[in-house]
This record gives structure tokens, C-alpha cells and sequence, in this order.
């Protein structure tokens, strides 16, 4: 996709931030030796599961938001500003940004944080807590918060049940792109106009 807008940030700063956030996760996994699920499954069950969990979570997701009065707020503000962000990137970025953003994300939240809940608490009572920390973490309303903490709850649980953070990271990943895809290709189903 060719530059349509300007960003506030460089596609060089959005890939380190998003770079940043795997590096943090690693060292927190690193220096708290935390315990990291890794092969519960094989690779192309890792890419099948991760890439049907995506489609399934953001369809999912896409048709709760449609139903009125679910959520205390409406998303089109958010939708407008993530729309604007989005299309000032090529698609070579946007990729990037969502492998990182799965990769990375996945490796603090569920592999870090997660993880190192797990060791003090019980598996469930580590799954909420990391998602609501998830969710937090993406607060931009408090509708979006609602829906990043039922992402993370989603993620965790799958990390919980697979033992395979590949399988999150991918899911993660490709549910961001899928949101991205759409949210370009579709903008007007999130009340986005786009300007010419």
C-alpha cells in the first residue's frame, strides 16, 4: 500500500517499539527464569491453530461489537485513529509490525507475565490477571479495554490449553493483521469515512 497519510511516527519507530516489547519480554523471561511453554505443538499445528483461532477470535469479536448497547462506548473514535495510523504505512510495515506485535507481545504477556503468575498462583488466576494487565496495557476507552482483556483471555487461555506460545504468537500475530487488512479494505464497517 503506498503512503496515504502521515504518521505522527516513522515506520522505523513503530518496528523498534513493537521490537522493544519481545526484547522486554525476553529479559523479564531471562532474569526471573520464568518457565516457558514451548512444544505442545508441532510446527504446521502451531500455524493451522494460530491462524484458525485468529479468523475465529476476530469475526468473533467483529460481531460482538455490532450488537447494540453490548458495550458502554463507541469504538468509532478509535476505529478513525487506528484507521489514520494504519493507512500512513505501507503493507511491508504493517506486516512487520504485526509479526512483532505477536511475537513480542506474546512473549511479555503470556510468556513473561503469565508465566510468571503461573508460578505463584493458580493456572485461571494467572490467565485473568495477565489479560487484564493485556488489556490495560491497550486502554484507549474503556470498550477497547473490554475487548484487548477478552483478547488476552482468549490468548491465554489457548497458551494455557496448548502449551505452545508459537501458537499465541501466531494467532496474535495474524489476528493483527487481519484486523488491519480489514479495517483498511472495509473501513467503512467501523464507521470510518476515508478522505480522498
Amino acid at each position: 500500500m503506498a503512503q496515504l497519510g502521515k504518521s505522527s511516527i516513522s515506520s522505523s519507530a513503530a518496528l523498534l517499539f513493537q521490537a522493544g516489547i519481545g526484547v522486554v519480554g525476553a529479559l523479564a523471561v531471562w532474569l526471573f527464569g520464568i518457565p516457558m511453554q514451548l512444544n505442545g505443538l508441532g510446527g504446521a499445528e502451531l500455524v493451522l491453530f494460530g491462524v484458525l483461532g485468529a479468523l475465529a477470535t476476530y469475526f468473533s469479536i467483529l460481531l460482538l461489537s455490532r450488537i447494540p448497547g453490548l458495550f458502554p462506548d463507541d469504538l468509532s473514535q478509535q476505529m478513525r485513529g487506528l484507521y489514520s495510523f494504519a493507512r500512513s504505512f505501507s503493507w511491508p510495515v504493517l506486516v512487520g509490525l504485526s509479526v512483532l506485535a505477536g511475537v513480542g507481545e506474546e512473549l511479555l504477556f503470556r510468556g513473561a507475565v503469565q508465566g510468571w503468575l503461573l508460578q505463584h498462583t493458580g493456572p485461571w488466576t494467572a490467565v485473568i490477571a495477565a489479560s487484564v494487565v493485556f488489556g490495560l496495557v491497550h486502554y484507549v476507552s474503556f470498550t477497547y479495554f473490554l475487548m484487548a482483556t477478552g483478547l488476552g483471555l482468549t490468548l491465554g487461555t489457548g497458551y494455557q490449553l496448548s502449551g505452545s506460545l508459537g501458537m499465541v504468537m501466531v494467532w496474535h500475530g495474524f489476528y493483527d493483521l487481519v484486523a488491519l487488512y480489514c479495517l483498511l479494505r472495509f473501513p467503512h464497517w467501523f464507521g470510518v469515512t476515508p478522505r480522498h
